[in-house]
Order: C-alpha cells, then structure tokens, then sequence
C-alpha cells in the first residue's frame, strides 16, 4: 500500500514542532481503520537525517508512524541540501511513498525541491488543506499574502508537499512506539559538491516564534535596537514568550532577520500574539493572522491592525509597554 514520507526537521538533539504538524497533515489524508484512502494511503512514515539523532527517532516514535526511518552518519551532520534531497528521493522510491512531506521551513525549502526534481516529481508549496478527489487529491495553498487560496491538483505521483504547520494539529500521540529502522548509508554515494563552512547564530535563552505559545512582536515605531531589545525583549522575558520583528526593523538594520515575521519571514500561530506598533500590512499579517488571540498597542487609532485586532489599546509603545512590564514584574 502507498505511504506517506515525512521529512523530519530537528534541531540541537530536539524534534521541531512543525514535523508534527506535518504528521496531523499525514494523518487527516489516511482513513480511519487503516482502509484505503485516496490514492490507495494506508500509513506515513517518518524519516530522520542527521548525526546522533537517536534522541530526535525516540521523540518521532509515539506520533502514530508506521517505521521511524534513521539516516545516521558524521556525513549528514550538516543539512546540506543536494546529500539530504539524494537521501530524501531514493528513500523514497524504495519506501513507495505516494507523499513526500515536510513542513514548510528554510530546511524544507532548501531540500525538498531538489528531492521533487531527482524524483521528477510535481511539487507544491505552503499546503494548507487537501481533500480527496477519487483517486487522487486537491491541495490548497495560500498565495499572495493570503489573500487568495487556490485549489490544485498535481499530476502523477509521487508528490512532494510542504505544509503550513499553522494549519495541522498534531496527531494524538500513540499507545504503541513506532518501530526504529536504521537506514544504510554510503557516504562515498554522496554528492560532495557543497562543503559545510560555518554557522552563524546568536544563542538565544528565549524559545523560537513557530514554536510558541505566546510572541511579541516590534514594527516600526521602535527607532533602534537598544529600544528594541529593551522594550520588546523586556516584555517578551516578563512572561516567557518568543520575540519577533516586522520587516520594516530587518530592513532598518534594526532587528535580525531571523526575528521577522510575515510574508517574506517566519509563519507563527501562538495562542497569543502582541504586535507593538506594528501598524498590520497585509505582510505581515499573512505570517501571524493564524494566531488564536491577537492584542494590538498602537498610538495611531486608524492602524489597519485594530481591524483584526481582538484587543487594541491605542498609545506610544515608549510610554505603554515599560508600564506593562513595570506592573507584571510586581504581579510576579
């Protein structure tokens, strides 16, 4: 019977949360009991590349897969993409997967193209549904900010998918772990044609934004980065939340670029969302609109962001946020 290969995305030993959103995704398209769905589905899988990840198998094992497939060796220690994408293909083929999966991420975006061109594969990007249409599937995507959905069909299989994990709740975990197969790896097979330099990153204390249950947010009326961090930062810390950034401050020089959120940056859905004088382009709004809550400080009263926002208090974010933190550390 047809499966379905998730493409794991870890980090630092850690499952991502998005790989789960990716297996809600593989779980919704197989139909209960095991019977057949479109396309003949029957079960997923989940693939995991990497350099001692046995940490990352066990943490993939309780999420309904039939195998967690392990790809272990000091070659992929690094996610070069043209070695991850080989792997990705000939797994595939050999697993008959129907699907290739993973959640849509900068790792997702640097490999599975290149999996999709070596399996001579349709691919799609940014999935946020999928119904099933006799023996086959209609995916639908957001385009353009998220004003627009569109519905599509792929022709042929495999497919190769990469799904907004703001859209997929993870699958309920299993009574049973999935069983652990070891994948064999040759590294004289492997292409060598890129070469792993360097990395840059900052260490950061404070939890990723696709990850959280709760992220502030800066636009553009902080005027640098000591108020940033100071204002911003300060909050985020008073209740344990991750930071983000509109691209106004990446392209100011202001804020990272790993910070932004939108069109262009990082997709979030925490249960809440502060936007801090973020005055809600539709940019940005395609990157955070999934957000259960969204709370809105903005000193301009006809801010787009107050539309859609479901709190909004309007003020300077200079003169509003140090009170806000002021009043949680007395809180506790």
């Amino acid at each position: 019977m047809a499966k379905i290969l998730i493409v794991a995305e870890h980090e630092r030993g850690r499952l991502k949360l998005a790989t789960l959103a990716a297996a809600g995704f593989a779980a919704r398209l197989i139909a209960p009991g095991g019977a057949p769905a479109a396309a003949g589905l029957s079960s997923f899988e989940i693939l995991v590349l990497g350099e001692n990840i046995g940490p990352v198998a066990e943490a993939a094992r309780v999420w309904g897969a039939e195998n967690v497939l392990v790809a272990d060796h000091a070659a992929l220690r690094e996610p070069l993409a043209d070695r991850y994408a080989q792997l990705v293909a000939e797994i595939a083929r050999e697993r008959g997967a129907t699907l290739v999966v993973a959640a849509a991420s900068t790792f997702s975006k640097d490999i599975l193209p290149r999996a999709a061109a070596l399996l001579d594969a349709g691919m799609l990007s940014d999935v946020i549904d999928a119904r099933p249409e006799g023996d086959d599937f209609v995916f639908q995507r957001v385009q353009f900010a998220g004003n627009v959905i569109a519905s599509v069909q792929l022709a042929g299989f495999p497919k190769v998918l990469t799904v907004r994990a703001s859209a997929f709740a993870s699958p309920p975990a299993g009574l049973q772990p999935s069983p652990v197969l070891a994948v064999p790896i040759d590294p004289a097979r492997l292409p060598a044609l890129a070469q792993f330099v360097a990395r840059d990153e900052k260490a950061a204390a404070r939890p990723d934004a696709t990850e959280a249950r709760v992220v502030v947010s800066g636009g553009r009326a902080f005027k640098n980065s000591a108020d940033f961090e100071r204002l911003v930062g300060g909050l985020a810390d008073a209740i344990g939340a991750a930071v983000g950034s509109s691209r106004a401050l990446v392209d100011a020089g202001i804020t990272a670029n790993s910070l932004q959120i939108g069109q262009t940056g990082k997709i979030v859905a925490p249960d809440l969302y502060l936007a801090l004088g973020i005055s809600g382009a539709i940019q940005h709004m395609a990157g955070m609109k999934d957000s259960k809550v969204l709370a809105a400080i903005n000193k301009d009263v006809d801010a787009p962001i107050f539309e859609v926002a479901d709190y909004g208090l309007v003020g300077d974010v200079y003169e509003l946020v140090p009170q806000l933190i002021e009043r949680l550390k007395k809180t506790g």
